[in-house]
């Protein structure tokens, strides 16, 4: 599978990136559960390739696929070689705080979990739900902490992974990233991204592209899924996703098909991220990654409307 380059940084990241947000079992946002067993099937069938990057969190599942990729490690015999495990500085899940000192908690929790003494690429996670974002914004706060983190040898490269594109924005301009990644944003029913992505090129910051099926909808299809962004979708919200289903079954393209190689095409993004919890759903993503979708069916689908306003912006966030 084809690599892209994260800056100066030395790590080279597969075009497709593997997300475990879902991965710890989180049936209040996915809607499913996801055992043990199950869990580390999937990790094992991930250490054989093609793809290279397995991209976790501190808090996806309150710690618990963090542990579960700990495990998978420790009875793999260590990280394997030319891998990249990515991970995140997270707000303290009590108080909410993300500062200094929770920066610097945070990535210890990380490395002991993970049974690594250190990290490929590490994001600040989610400073639009912290208790005070001056705590992550000022100086020798957790923005400055994080760079110190890589200066210390922790992690190769540093990043900032967020949603909200009001809050993100500036700070990319502010700070110099060497990656980042925004979700639910750039697909075929969003294009709330397109002018941060098209910065962020332009400055050379590596563009992860995460939750290209809008939450599982451009996956699984209107008709059998009926959440956009991880919300309950009522039939006027599902209404674009109906007609790429159309455009699709026209073309006999799948829409998992569509909606991944929609990111994958975009010659910004430096890798799209698509969670799997399990040995079928790799498979599933490897075949959709090399379907063969024709030219006229990019000239039809693209033509439809999608939206360019805050996908979240109704959702209320739980972290279960």
């Amino acid at each position: 599978m084809k690599k892209n380059k994260i800056k100066n940084t030395g790590v080279e990241v597969t075009e497709l990136s593997f997300g475990t947000s879902s991965l710890g079992s989180m049936p209040d946002t996915y809607g499913y559960e996801v055992p043990e067993q199950r869990a580390q099937e999937m990790l094992k069938r991930f250490f054989q390739g093609p793809v290279n990057v397995l991209d976790t969190s501190r808090n996806y599942a309150m710690g618990e696929s963090e542990k579960r990729i700990g495990k998978a490690i420790k009875e793999n015999g260590g990280w394997p070689e030319k891998f990249v495990l990515s991970t995140k500085i997270d707000r303290n899940m009590d108080t909410l705080v993300l500062d200094k000192k929770r920066t610097r908690e945070s990535i210890e929790e990380s490395l002991k979990t993970l049974n690594v003494d250190s990290v490929d690429i590490l994001f600040l996670h989610d400073p639009e739900y912290v208790k005070d974002i001056n705590d992550v914004t000022k100086k020798d706060g957790a923005l400055d902490e994080l760079f110190k983190i890589k200066e210390e040898g922790l992690a190769k490269a540093v990043g900032l992974a967020m949603g909200k594109i009001d809050i993100m924005f500036p700070m990319l301009k502010k700070w110099d990233f060497d990656v980042m990644i925004n979700h639910n944003r750039y697909t075929l029913l969003n294009r709330e991204a397109d002018e941060m992505y098209s910065y962020a090129h332009s400055k050379n910051i590596s563009i992860f592209n995460a939750a290209p099926y809008a939450g599982g909808v451009l996956a699984k299809g209107p008709s059998n899924f009926k959440k956009i962004t991880y919300q309950d979708a009522s039939e006027e919200k599902l209404a674009p996703a109906r007609e790429i289903e159309k455009v699709c079954k026209k073309y006999n393209v799948e829409m998992g098909a569509a909606a991944l190689q929609f990111s994958m095409k975009d010659k910004r993004i430096t890798s799209t991220i698509c969670g799997v919890t399990s040995v079928n759903s790799i498979e599933k993503t490897l075949a959709w990654a090399e379907t063969d979708i024709p030219e006229e069916f990019w000239s039809e689908v693209l033509k439809l409307p999608y939206s360019t306003k805050d996908p979240e912006s109704e959702r209320i966030f739980t972290p279960g």
